[in-house]
């Protein structure tokens, strides 16, 4: 058995030392350094060899890559590494680090081509300026396979484990048995797709009822194909925490807590959640958890491997065990677990760990999406960005005077940019050069500003300078696929704007990062129409869709149209009194716990407040702007097997979905509201731009996220076969043919 392992992936396994060093140290953005690399190869002659593949045997282990670029005429090969700033400041051990893969590569070439030595050169080419750095050595072929095999003997024995390892857990996965003593219904057939896909290496869409146990219905059989399919890993994507916690517990359930479990599974969870000195920064000077952590993570990251699951509490105790700090061990161990479980930024975000891991290492990946119905909006949010003038404004009067000059720039292009706008809101056709041009210079000007001084990094300076990146970074894609608008408002005498580049079609990004994984499966309560998933997520061609045949039967949940009530907002006072006794009366009928749904909180506020006039001996209890996961977790509280009550939450929010309350912890819920988006100028824009695009303006703005969030709401009330509940959708349009269409089938409509 034969063990791959990328240049890097070694080099940074071996040669990496000393101090975890995050100072601000600018470096290019993906594109810049293609493009960096680019430069320097177009400046070469020409017989010089970009991305030269190179690989070569050390025992059971194969170690290969692309060295940057070879000139066999000088017989030099060169390492190039983009940056920007002040070169001298690059810490010693990302030099040690880049002389390393110089030196792997410089073997893997010398035996390659068979040549007595090699000239090896580390080109540090600056993106700003274009400049070129240049530190050269000679080395013979007999120190360069000596240094090769330094490196390959520091790393076999973990290559060993790691194969070890790799032989249990597919040998355990062929012997896995689902954990129950029978599917439920509907479950047995969404297993046997989601191994049929892995097989088959496609992309499945999955709509399946809440409570039919999606989650072990998709990982068990994607577990199963890891042998056969001979997979790297199984990442297991999630919108919102209450997700990974189902995912780690269905890991659990089947391969239960002991010594020696043969599956390693992470939960990475965000940096502000794992830091331990938030005030701190990321440098040995500051923080003590990243003095010397290259050296402690050796032994650390060989602890962290016997422990199953390394959920986020397991690995804080083993990174602090060892001094060395939580989040970054976490990104470490993501390249040895089998399992990860993550948020849907961690793959699909522009600077995305995992894709980018998995894009460096060649993994063969398979991807399990939870609640992919919200993958539409979450997309659209990570490739947008947005810059407010009245933050610029306080970062520019408190700015260092080495800034004042681009940023005055920038002021004046920004007020230029506003002044011919005769309205409050307004969407461009086109982004605004000059205005561009003078953010880029200031983007220069702090990040030179911050690579002389790190000390700069905290405050406003660092929170404006990284959304001028992101800014920046989707203004150069920008397409048919966003909208660029300009708000308007006064303050005082001033006008100010805020600007939006809105990505309204994700697919252009999550496409790639689908086609680029082995096997996909998207699944969901709410995955309808096809076509709206298909066209916005940019779905394969050959994707496979199934509606999972639900284990609920109509009988279970009493569903009613109460169709003469009207929940428009012109219509919203006169609602109040007949959804008030609505409530009332089903209460008195059948006590026990309810959800009511509304569309704001203004909205919910006002019928709770009603309710407790007329009727002071119902308890009830409502959701708040802006809740901690305290406060959500005390509202969840509320529900218990004895109380009786009614909570009140708005759509779409923290109680909508991903809670589990069944039995008599809840039996029935009020949904008075389509759930559609609220009308505005931004909204009836991305209303035009679906129509030019899809021909479903209406559908796809108002409709179709709408009814999602209905059906969700609706979802909280039947959890098991043997729950019984009510059901009122309160609303003259839930009467319409085109709205029941998209409800669940197995509902019974009354």
């Amino acid at each position: 058995m034969s063990y791959r392992v990328a240049v890097r992936a070694l080099c940074e396994f071996t040669a990496k030392v000393g101090d975890l060093d995050l100072r601000f140290t600018p470096s290019p953005t993906a594109q810049q350094g293609i493009a960096g690399h680019r430069t320097v190869a177009s400046r070469r002659s020409a017989l010089y060899q970009p991305e030269l593949s190179l690989e070569g045997q050390y025992g059971a282990l194969t170690v290969r890559g692309r060295a940057d670029g070879y000139d066999p005429v000088a017989n030099v090969l060169e390492e190039v590494k983009t940056y920007r700033g002040d070169f001298a400041a690059m810490a010693a051990n990302h030099r040690q680090l880049h002389w390393a893969q110089a030196r792997v590569y410089g073997w893997l070439l010398c035996q390659s081509l068979q040549l007595p030595q090699v000239n090896l050169a580390l080109v540090y080419f600056d993106i700003v300026s274009e400049k070129e750095t240049r530190l050269q050595e000679t080395w013979s072929a007999a120190d360069l396979q000596q240094f090769f095999e330094q490196q390959c003997g520091l790393f076999l024995a973990w290559a060993e484990q790691e194969m070890s390892h790799r032989q249990a857990r597919d040998e355990a996965a062929r012997r896995l048995a689902f954990p129950h003593e029978q599917f439920r219904t509907g479950q047995r057939a969404l297993a046997e797709a989601v191994y049929k896909t892995a097989s088959t290496g496609r992309c499945l869409m999955a709509q399946a009822p809440t409570g039919i146990g999606k989650t072990i219905g998709t990982l068990f059989p994607l577990l199963k194909a890891m042998p056969a399919r001979q997979l790297d890993k199984v990442v297991f994507l999630t919108a919102k925490t209450p997700g990974r916690k189902l995912a780690l517990d269905a890991a659990q359930v089947l391969y239960p807590k002991g010594q020696n479990v043969p599956l390693r599974v992470l939960e990475l969870v965000a940096r502000d959640k794992a830091c331990e000195y938030p005030e701190n920064a990321c440098n040995g000077d500051s923080c003590p958890l990243a003095r010397g952590f290259y050296d402690r993570l050796p032994d650390a990251r060989l602890a962290a491997v016997a422990q199953a699951p390394l959920d986020q509490q397991t690995l804080r105790s083993v990174a602090l065990a060892h001094g060395i700090c939580p989040y970054y061990l976490s990104q470490e161990m993501a390249r040895w677990a089998d399992v990860v479980v993550a948020d849907y930024n961690y793959y699909f975000d522009f600077s995305a760990l995992l894709y980018g891991l998995a894009q460096a290492n060649q993994w063969r990946v398979a991807t399990l999406v939870d609640e992919a119905h919200n993958l539409v909006e979450r997309a659209r949010q990570m490739y947008s960005a947005s810059l407010d003038q009245q933050a610029f404004n306080s970062v520019r009067h408190t700015a260092p005077a080495a800034l004042d000059k681009p940023f005055k720039r920038l002021n004046r292009e920004w007020n230029a940019l506003h002044k011919e706008q005769a309205g409050a809101y307004q969407v461009y056709p086109t982004l605004p050069e000059k205005w561009l041009t003078a953010l880029s210079a200031c983007i220069t000007a702090i990040g030179d500003y911050l690579n002389d001084h790190p000390q700069g990094l905290t405050g406003n300076l660092q929170s404006f300078y990284f959304e001028t990146l992101q800014f920046n970074r989707v203004a150069e894609l920008f397409d048919p696929h966003f909208l660029f608008d300009v708000s308007l408002r006064e303050d005082g005498k001033r006008r100010l704007s805020q600007l939006n580049l809105r990505n309204i079609v994700p697919a252009g990004f999550i496409g790639p990062r689908l086609g680029s994984a082995q096997s996909n499966v998207l699944f969901s309560a709410t995955l309808s129409p096809q076509t709206y998933y298909a066209n916005l997520l940019g779905l394969p061609a050959d994707t496979v869709w199934m509606d999972v045949e639900s284990p609920f039967k109509a009988e279970q949940l009493t569903v009613n149209v109460v169709s003469r009530i009207s929940t428009r907002f012109a219509h919203r006072q006169a609602s109040l009194e007949p959804i008030v006794e609505l409530i009332a009366r089903q209460f008195e009928q059948r006590p026990g716990n309810y959800l009511a749904f509304f569309s704001s909180f203004d909205y919910l506020q006002q019928v709770a407040q009603l309710l407790a006039e007329r009727y002071p001996h119902v308890s009830q209890w409502s959701q708040a702007r802006r809740m901690d996961e305290a406060a959500r977790q005390g509202f969840l509280d509320q529900f218990t097997l004895s109380s009786q009550g009614v909570g009140f939450a708005v759509l779409g929010g923290a109680f909508g979905e991903g809670i589990d309350l069944p039995g008599a912890r809840l039996i029935g819920a009020f949904v008075a509201t389509l759930g559609l988006a609220q009308f505005n100028p931004v909204n009836e824009q991305i209303k035009q731009r679906m129509a030019a695009l899809f021909g479903a303006g209406y559908d796809y703005t108002y409709l179709y996220p709408g009814v999602q969030k209905v059906v969700q709401a609706a979802g909280r009330v039947i959890r098991t076969q043997s729950d019984q509940g009510t059901l009122y959708l309160i609303d003259d349009r839930f009467a319409e043919p085109k709205v029941q269409q998209l409800l669940p089938r197995w509902w019974q409509l009354g």
